[in-house]
């Protein structure tokens, strides 16, 4: 579907999603190939997503209320009148703006934006970003025309929804996705070994505590050779710093990387928590990782994201709790001793990559209020590309009608 154009008329379509990168990412992307395809796209986010850095500046933002329900039941009469009032605001935004589908990527804004789109008849789709099904798209998955997600094997989601089940990837930045048919960089037995250290927008202070001194434990073959850059906290940076320092270990050290596409271009060796898009960006590059899922995450869904690429070969999975730096060195050793070793596991990576997925996602959300030609495949398959990489797409009829 994504190969050659055909002529498409006009629509709207409202994506709505909470106001985290997360949830962001995939909106931003999905919004960019829309809006190519000559349609008009809103978004439908809280306070943090309508001024979220990397927001595309033809995405206009509306914030609706949508109520948090917490743990504690005396919350949840203002959490109800909330995502009330959210539904009748969204309702007359779409008497406004009138879209062909609505299409939720989780978090709570999407609450009241699905619940207006269901009650005008409107179609709706989620997108499920990560290994276990979000509690959003949980409660609206036996409603919604659609479910989009990232990965082959996702928890939490019924069988009986499988029907409806899209496998479409997680979408990437365009200048990540740009780097997909360069090389994996050379790596030889004498030269630089590149190690790319991340923890999220606020880096992870056991990354800081744990990685230095696990580099420091490799065998001089590899110690002597590294390049570390690695991304901290404000408060870390120096204490960081002397560690390095201490072990002899040149190290690039900040807050935040610009040009992160840059950064990862260059990188042998990847080490961090294992959110939903940066396992994407990782396997659309195909850049090794030893991944360290964040413990506290819901469902412990940063574990199961994990799953795909190891069970390839082209990460490794250390639980917090054994995540120590002797454990680390052993790690990277097995992985990264020997050059055709650390290789095999990059293209591993790189097979497990869906770089097609803003498109298909697009071609999903298409087939809702159009032309009765208008068809999307519904991928069975990783669809990455290459005459030893790439697998054969499931082409099965999948068309949605929208009721």
């Amino acid at each position: 579907m994504s190969g050659a154009e055909v002529p498409r008329s006009s629509r709207h379509f409202v994506l709505a999603a909470g106001g985290t990168g997360g949830h962001l990412t995939p909106a931003f992307a999905l919004a960019h190939e829309l809006e190519r395809r000559g349609h008009h796209v809103a978004l439908v986010t809280d306070e943090r997503g309508a001024n979220i850095p990397g927001k595309p500046d033809f995405l206009t933002a509306h914030v609706l209320p949508a109520g948090r329900f917490g743990k504690n039941p005396l919350g949840w009469p203002r959490a109800i009148m909330a995502v009330l009032k959210g539904r009748a605001m969204a309702k007359r935004l779409y008497e406004t703006v009138q879209p062909s589908a609505v299409i939720g990527f989780g978090g709570y804004p999407a609450v009241p934006a699905l619940l207006g789109a269901q009650a005008m008849d409107i179609p709706t789709v989620v997108h499920e970003q990560n290994a276990v099904l979000g509690r959003v798209n949980r409660l609206f998955a036996g409603r919604v025309n659609a479910i989009a997600t990232a990965y082959g094997e996702v928890d939490r989601l019924k069988t009986k929804h499988s029907a409806k089940v899209h496998l479409v990837g997680n979408p990437v930045r365009p200048g990540v996705l740009a780097l997909r048919d360069e090389p994996f960089p050379p790596f030889m037995e004498d030269g630089i070994f590149r190690v790319l250290v991340t923890g999220g927008s606020q880096g992870a202070r056991v990354l800081s505590e744990v990685v230095p001194d696990g580099l420091s434990m490799l065998p001089p073959a590899l110690r002597s050779r590294l390049q570390v850059t690695q991304q901290c906290r404000a408060e870390d940076l120096e204490a960081v710093r002397n560690r390095y320092a201490s072990h002899g270990i040149p190290a690039e050290l900040a807050t935040y990387f610009e040009d992160m596409a840059a950064t990862l271009a260059d990188a042998h060796l990847f080490i961090g928590r294992a959110g939903a898009s940066t396992i994407a960006e990782l396997t659309a590059v195909g850049r090794p990782a030893i991944l360290v899922p964040l413990p506290i995450a819901t469902d412990d869904h940063q574990a199961a994201n994990t799953r795909e690429m190891v069970k390839a070969g082209g990460a490794r999975s250390i639980r917090q709790s054994r995540f120590e730096a002797k454990e680390l060195a052993k790690q990277i050793n097995a992985m990264a001793l020997r050059p055709d070793t650390l290789a095999t596991a990059a293209h591993a990576a790189w097979n497990c990559g869906r770089p097609q997925a803003a498109s298909d996602l697009a071609d999903l959300v298409e087939s809702f209020g159009g032309a009765d030609m208008m068809e999307v495949i519904r991928v069975g398959a990783n669809n990455a590309r290459g005459a030893s990489q790439g697998a054969e797409v499931g082409q099965g009829a999948a068309r949605e009608s929208a009721r």
